[in-house]
């Protein structure tokens, strides 16, 4: 285990417990699909894992872990200037690079195919790629959700490059112009990666959402998404 790490946690365990008696600590990285970090109290011990991913950051960044991970098990304030260290840590181009490529390698993730009962996304994509950006946007994975979700209608993994539609669409009420908007959404994803703002990641940029008024059905579309 790293120098220091036990350190770290017995100073912020001080910090934000300051009467309380020190529980026993144990610090692991585990290899993780993802930036994952987590803590459990277990007869009378801390356990915590952190990422892999993490295992070079700087001290200042475990410690701000530590307080984060420390104050949501107690529900005591999150410090905003470690909540913001942090994002701005995980939020940096190398740490970005290096979660895809593990979210690659050790990730499950499961696609069907892009042609579903109704709506065959790759064409919509082929479509709506001739119709806005000229045909040159390469298309990256297309797929089906495996369940109708309502609570997700669309995302881009960027790890696995690949667009997922939720099922719920595929279904012959709903309008061709809703499912090329979801999709159409998705793609300026593509366009306009997240950026790393200060210590903030940015989604959707004023460069997205300008290009995403553009799109003519817009209103309609999101008005009928609202019912739905």
């Amino acid at each position: 285990m790293r120098s220091g790490l036990l350190e770290i946690f017995h100073d912020e365990h001080r910090n934000l417990r300051p009467v309380a008696n020190l529980p026993e600590v144990k610090v692991e990285f585990f290899a993780f699909a993802n930036v994952n970090n987590t803590i459990r109290l277990r007869d009378g011990r801390l356990l915590v894992r952190l990422s892999d991913l993490l295992e070079g950051a700087p001290d200042n960044v475990v410690r701000a872990i530590a307080h984060i991970l420390l104050a949501k098990m107690y529900r005591k304030p999150i410090d905003r200037g470690q909540a913001a260290r942090y994002r701005k840590y995980v939020g940096s181009h190398e740490v970005v690079s290096k979660t895809h490529l593990v979210r690659r390698m050790r990730g499950r993730k499961r696609f069907d195919s892009p042609r579903g009962r109704i709506y065959d996304l790759d064409a919509i994509f082929e479509d709506l790629n001739r119709r806005f950006f000229h045909g040159l946007m390469c298309r990256p994975r297309m797929s089906w959700s495996p369940t109708r979700t309502r609570r997700i209608l669309g995302h881009y993994d960027p790890a696995h490059n690949a667009i997922i539609i939720s099922r719920i669409f595929d279904h012959p009420l709903v309008p061709r112009y809703a499912v090329e908007y979801i999709v159409y959404h998705e793609m300026l994803h593509l366009k306009h990666p997240v950026k790393l703002r200060g210590s903030r990641r940015c989604v959707h940029s004023s460069e997205f959402q300008a290009e995403e008024k553009l799109f003519p059905e817009r209103e309609r579309a999101e008005a009928w998404l609202k019912r739905l």
